[in-house]
């Protein structure tokens, strides 16, 4: 406390409730090709509904990245996702010329004073080519039957419930003619199967940039259109009109007035999702580097190269608190019989990488994709990352996710090779972890190596996990000891805040035993002089069991049990 100059209470508080927090496990990130969506920016999806929503259904370009996430979300509701396309992806516009806006902050801080085109698509994609934009005032029209019975004739009769005239706060300035109608339609009926349909509708919305709505929001169409709408966005003033009045509502001010109903297709859109590339410098996988700005767990490579694949498994490396899950190509395990063992360990080796931030296993399952009324190959990556979300959920991260219990593998007609025991022990060997369809059983994950070729520990999914669990929780709870001092007082805080967490994770089966040294032993004077701390933390992990041996031994009727067994 301060120094008292005079007689007085001085009351202050020290808070020494600091525990080690719960961190998160089971988040994934995944970087694809889509058909909608943002591009080159993350997005956090808890459903395949919401992929849907978000990034639109999947087409024959597609089909592989969206059932690859969606395989995820089988299993985990956290999926962050960024789609990543080449350099041909365009947006639909009202004047038919494409133009890329990848995302909001794309369009906000690059685009949007640059556009002379009325509307453009919220997202590069031809699914904005069957986007229509349609908007109305009141047509100049004064008399109050004449502007009725127009708008009985036209789209907007039967989805508004009045005619657009004057807003009450351009009324309350003296003003007139500010209100819009606007509609978002599937011309061709490519989002939802029906020519025509209604997207969206804004009713009642402002030529006044100022203009605001009964709850104080902003109601300028452009800043309505912008904010809400789910597939466009404002791109410049309409050319049928003379918008020099399409401002600030100042006293008094009257509104110019369409023509008539004005109507604009989009077009000029390109998909740009051939050869994409997944881990460009400011997009893909290389979006969820930093474990500052997104907290990932499980990075899924989806339909990957070995190119690809070694630089997702760098990512995890670097980050230190994530695994790559990545399968062998598709040609090594789609009608490649008897060659397929040869080729997935060829692949592993082609992406030459030995760290125990890696997870290989052995192939692909074919499943029905019900956008599209047909049957794909899918990689497994998706699904052995969501056994390991499966596992944290029903268990702990340190339980192996492999086995009958926990590696269980949802929504597949069959798997494309289904190793048998000899190439299960070469696989194995070479540190894939084999998926295994049992008749009668069902199909699971049946191995859980990490890519660590030097036995140890970390060799193995669990025990990696494990680390980075008490890595990350006890590296974030040791953050608050930053700038304090480096004495006995702090120390002993320092082991009353590990102690009790790895107590508890001693209690749930993770480790056998451990000891938290931090005491004058590793914190020296030449430690505390150089403004460093130190903690040692020795942990003795479980084991998963990999390997059973039962031994069945026929005695005689008249021999003890005792006598073969030793055991009274």
């Amino acid at each position: 406390m301060a120094f008292q100059v005079s007689p007085g209470v001085n009351v202050s508080e020290v808070d020494l409730t600091n525990v080690v927090p719960r961190v998160a496990s089971t988040a994934g990130a995944f970087a694809g090709a889509f058909q909608w969506g943002p591009i080159e920016e993350r997005v956090l999806i808890d459903s395949e509904l919401a992929l849907v929503d978000r990034f639109g259904k999947p087409d024959d370009d597609t089909a592989v990245d969206f059932l690859t996430a969606s395989s995820f979300l089988a299993y985990g509701n956290a999926l962050h996702v960024a789609r990543v396309a080449n350099s041909s992806a365009l947006n639909s516009t009202s004047n038919g010329t494409g133009i890329l806006i990848k995302n909001e902050e794309h369009y906000d801080e690059t685009v949007s004073s640059t556009l002379d085109t009325n509307w453009v698509a919220k997202y590069p994609g031809t699914l904005g080519d069957s986007l229509k934009v349609s908007m109305v005032d009141d047509l100049g029209n004064t008399d109050a039957y004449a502007v009725a019975t127009y708008h009985s004739t036209s789209l907007f009769a039967d989805l508004f419930q009045s005619v657009p005239g004057t807003s009450d706060y351009v009324s309350a300035r003296n003003g007139s003619g500010d209100e819009l109608h606007i509609v978002v339609i599937d011309e061709d009926g490519a989002w939802t199967g029906t020519a025509g349909t209604v997207l969206e509708k804004f009713e009642g919305v402002s030529k006044a940039s100022d203009a605001k709505s009964a709850d104080g929001t902003n109601n300028y169409y452009k800043n309505v259109i912008n904010n809400q709408s789910q597939y466009i966005w404002f791109g410049a003033h309409t050319d049928s009109v003379n918008t020099a009045t399409w401002g600030t509502a100042s006293q008094g001010t009257t509104y110019a007035n369409l023509d008539a109903v004005e109507s604009d297709s989009l077009s000029g859109a390109a998909n740009g999702n051939q050869d994409v590339n997944k881990v460009a410098a400011n997009g893909g996988y290389n979006l969820f580097a930093s474990p500052e700005d997104v907290d990932v767990s499980l990075l899924i490579a989806g339909a990957a190269n070995s190119t690809v694949v070694g630089s997702i498994i760098d990512l995890a490396v670097a980050r230190k608190d994530a695994l790559a899950i990545f399968s062998p190509e598709r040609a090594d395990v789609v009608n490649n019989a008897g060659s397929e063992a040869t080729d997935i360990k060829a692949f592993k080796d082609s992406v030459n990488r030995d760290t125990s931030y890696a997870v290989m296993d052995s192939g692909w399952k074919l499943m029905f994709d019900k956008y599209n009324d047909t049957f794909r190959y899918v990689p497994l990556n998706g699904d052995v990352a969501g056994t390991i979300v499966r596992t944290d959920l029903t268990r702990d991260a340190w339980f192996s996710p492999a086995g009958f219990n926990r590696g269980n593998i949802l929504n597949l007609v069959r798997l494309a090779y289904n190793p048998a025991k000899a190439d299960r022990d070469v696989l194995y060997n070479a540190g894939i972890n084999p998926v295994v369809t049992f008749p009668g059983q069902g199909t699971v994950l049946f191995g859980d190596k990490t890519l660590q070729s030097k036995p140890s520990a970390f060799d193995r999914i669990n025990v990696r996990r494990l680390f980075i669990v008490l890595e990350k929780a006890i590296s974030t709870a040791s953050k608050f000891l930053l700038f304090e001092f480096n004495d006995e007082f702090t120390r002993a805080q320092f082991r009353n805040l590990v102690e009790p967490f790895l107590r508890e994770v001693q209690g749930r089966r993770g480790i056998t035993d451990f000891a938290v040294v931090c005491d004058g032993t590793n914190n020296t004077a030449e430690v505390i002089d150089a403004n460093e701390f130190v903690g040692d933390i020795f942990i003795k992990p479980n084991r998963s069991i990999n390997f059973i041996q039962l031994n069945f031994v026929a005695v005689r009727s008249g021999v003890e049990f005792s006598e073969v067994t030793g055991v009274v």
